[in-house]
């Protein structure tokens, strides 16, 4: 399969990308600023998704079969932050992890729409799209809240014609956007939620990621997978 990752530089992304080419696939990358073969895409550039798009459609002889929408960011901002900067992190949060998503998928389905049909995506939301986040991410959560609420759009939207879409929703994960916190005090309230004991790897994430993008039957469009040790459970 032809495959298109965003924000596959590190954590789930990265190992993500390296268990997708492990496999056979071929697949395109991406990160902010590019590199070892990752495509550049600064996706709070308004017209960043479509070039990236491009780009990646070009390196993969012109056919995409999936789109794994990866990239987000989590920065807290207080709740009694100036409005100037709660502003600006409300629209620098939605703009990389929902907006340039809604723009992937988009040109991804018309893509697929293009070739007669087929294809799919796989969004990677949060443990907080579903149950929220802490009082300086309510962005976040926002966030990943109205991924899950597009994947499952998309799945009711597109079925009839072999179209896709899938969410992945981690929990707290060892990767460089969390390690710092973890191993800080938060880590052992964090540790103390989880019922299974230990938050999540970077591993067990990708292979869920793989297996959504490459294996689950079709019936299962729509779906929301939860990763993250019991700490919610729906």
């Amino acid at each position: 399969m032809n495959i298109l990752i965003t924000g596959a530089s590190r954590g789930i992304g990265a190992a993500t990308y390296d268990l997708l080419k492990s496999r056979g696939h071929d697949v395109v990358g991406h990160s902010s600023r590019g590199g070892e073969d990752l495509l550049a895409a600064e996706l709070t550039d308004l017209d960043a998704p479509r070039k990236l798009w491009d780009s990646a459609l070009e390196r993969l002889g012109g056919r995409v079969d999936v789109l794994v929408n990866n990239a987000g960011i989590y920065e807290g901002v207080a709740d009694d932050s100036t409005d100037s900067d709660w502003h600006s992190a409300w629209e620098r949060t939605m703009r990389i992890n929902l907006y340039a998503a809604a723009d992937l998928c988009r040109l991804a389905i018309q893509h697929f729409r293009e070739r007669g049909g087929e294809g799919r995506i796989v969004n990677v939301s949060s443990r907080a799209g579903s149950r929220g986040d802490s009082p300086a991410h309510w962005h976040y959560a926002a966030s990943k809240g109205a991924m899950l609420a597009m994947t499952k759009s998309i799945a009711r939207g597109y079925a009839a014609e072999g179209i896709l879409a899938f969410a992945v929703s981690p929990g707290f994960t060892v990767s460089e956007m969390t390690d710092e916190y973890l191993q800080g005090r938060g880590g052992e309230k964090i540790l103390a939620e989880i019922p299974l004991g230990r938050v999540a790897t970077t591993t067990e994430i990708a292979e869920t990621i793989r297996w959504l993008a490459t294996e689950a039957p079709a019936s299962a469009t729509g779906a929301n997978i939860d990763v993250n040790g019991a700490s919610y459970v729906r």
